[in-house]
């Protein structure tokens, strides 16, 4: 049986971070908040009174890669912002496969350009943790019996 844990994810971006939260039992992640600080001490100042109020029991990271599954130059920018939130929070931070997330993000939004562009970020995190959740799940549902076949 699945634990019940709130799990927070993070869409990084150079000028954006979309956040979305989720819980395992429910297994529903939903956008949070876009952190749109440019200093870095404003950014993780932002996090911190996320993390505060939801009280997470683990962190998530998107890593891009391209098509072909190669690693993607930023992918390097993310894991390094994954690797300070584990520092700053001391909470597990796990990362998974953003490929495609800001593309599935935006053709689920809806209202007017401007709005939705505010928006993308963290709908792009909740896509990101809702696929962490979906995995999640695929690999707790799988009976004993399966795995010896």
């Amino acid at each position: 049986m699945l634990e019940s844990e709130t799990v927070m994810a993070f869409d990084f971006g150079e000028k954006r971070i979309g956040v979305a939260i989720g819980e395992t039992l429910l297994g529903e992640a939903r956008a949070l908040a876009t952190v749109a600080e440019s200093a870095n001490d404003r950014r993780f100042t932002a996090i911190a009174k996320l993390i505060a109020e939801w009280h997470p029991a683990r962190l998530v990271v998107g890593l891009p890669r391209h098509a072909d599954d190669a690693e993607h130059e930023f992918a390097a920018r993310c894991e390094r912002f994954a690797r300070q939130l584990e520092g700053r929070y001391h909470l597990p931070v796990e990362r998974v496969d953003e490929r495609y997330s800001s593309a599935i993000a935006e053709s689920q939004l809806t209202g007017d350009k401007r709005d939705r562009k505010a928006r993308l970020d963290a709908e792009a995190a909740a896509v990101i943790l809702q696929a962490w959740l979906d995995q999640r799940h695929a690999l707790t549902s799988i009976s004993p019996s399966a795995l010896c076949h």
